[in-house]
């Protein structure tokens, strides 16, 4: 099986770790991982990391993410999804006072760099415990407010649902560890109604989007061949990342772990000019991934991240 990561449409109805259970059954492999948790109720993109590729899941956990999500107004859950326990419901009257126009003009002010406070029922540890164990045992545990981006969001298709509760669907796009649930809980806040997120739908994440997203279920009859051939290269999935191609020299030095200078890029020193992520691809001249390295202090010479041909 090839090393890389595979984009996966998950099914609503069943957690981040029973699609990689399943997968691993699937294809055979002993590593195998996600690179960031969908809730079970919610759908879309999840992305796969398979064997060697689990060493690179950490540059795809805080990548910007975006979501098509359904917002219901008038219920607030302790969940903030539609999967809790109803904690609070608004009158006719109040309901009555919303429209699209003010729906659009709180969903605008969300957008920029901002503080979010997560859901008590959140993956988030607290002393070595995550966040939802406690909250089912009654002990609600807030964490302090962590600095997210909303780098673009918008509101449409107000309408009244089955239940006879008002829902409208909204766009976001943004930064890692955003919790679209708060973002629901927030407006309804602020429009005076309450809200609860009744739907998710995860339509990118990083550069990989829907569009290259292969079912669940697809998976479970498809080929290996053919499921191998819908895997991303680790170098590939990289690609935001500059990348030095090494000779044979190199890539000998590579393999056995030894320092790695400028001079041994045989080219000018290669500089990351992203803040966020400070490393360098080392890849053959088939863009193999070799290594990840990052520059020193003096950018002379490059550390090891991580070594794959070793």
């Amino acid at each position: 099986m090839k090393d890389g990561i595979l984009v996966v449409n998950k099914p609503a109805g069943i957690s981040s770790a029973g699609v990689v259970g399943r997968l691993k059954r699937i294809l055979g492999v002993k590593k195998i991982g996600h690179t960031g948790t969908l809730d079970p109720f919610a759908t879309g993109v999840l992305l796969i990391a398979i064997q060697k590729a689990t060493r690179i899941s950490r540059f795809f956990l805080d990548g910007s993410k975006g979501y098509r999500a359904q917002v219901t107004l008038g219920m607030e859950t302790d969940t903030y999804d539609c999967t809790g326990k109803t904690t609070f419901e608004a009158g006719t009257e109040v309901l009555e006072q919303i429209t699209l126009e003010k729906i659009e003009r709180v969903t605008t002010g969300f957008s920029g760099p901002q503080e979010q406070v997560a859901p008590a029922f959140s993956a988030l540890k607290h002393q070595g415990q995550p966040l939802y164990k406690l909250a089912r045992q009654g002990k609600m545990v807030q964490k302090p407010p962590r600095q997210i981006e909303i780098y673009s969001i918008s509101a449409d298709n107000l309408h009244m649902s089955g239940s006879g509760m008002p829902v409208f669907d909204l766009d976001v796009h943004s930064s890692g560890g955003t919790y679209i649930r708060s973002l629901a809980y927030d407006i309804g806040k602020k429009l005076g109604c309450g809200a609860h997120l009744s739907a998710l739908c995860r339509t990118s994440s990083g550069r990989f989007s829907l569009r290259e997203a292969v079912d669940l279920s697809d998976l479970e009859t498809m080929s290996r061949a053919d499921i191998d051939a819908r895997v991303i290269t680790m170098s590939a999935c990289l690609d935001f990342l500059p990348a030095i191609t090494a000779d044979k020299a190199m890539a000998r030095k590579v393999s056995f772990g030894q320092k790695l200078s400028v001079a041994d890029t045989r080219i000018r020193p290669v500089i990351p000019d992203n803040p966020n992520h400070p490393f360098i691809r080392i890849i053959d001249d088939s863009d193999v991934l070799l290594a990840i390295v990052r520059p020193d202090e003096a950018g002379l010479s490059y550390n090891y991240c991580c070594v794959f041909t070793a």
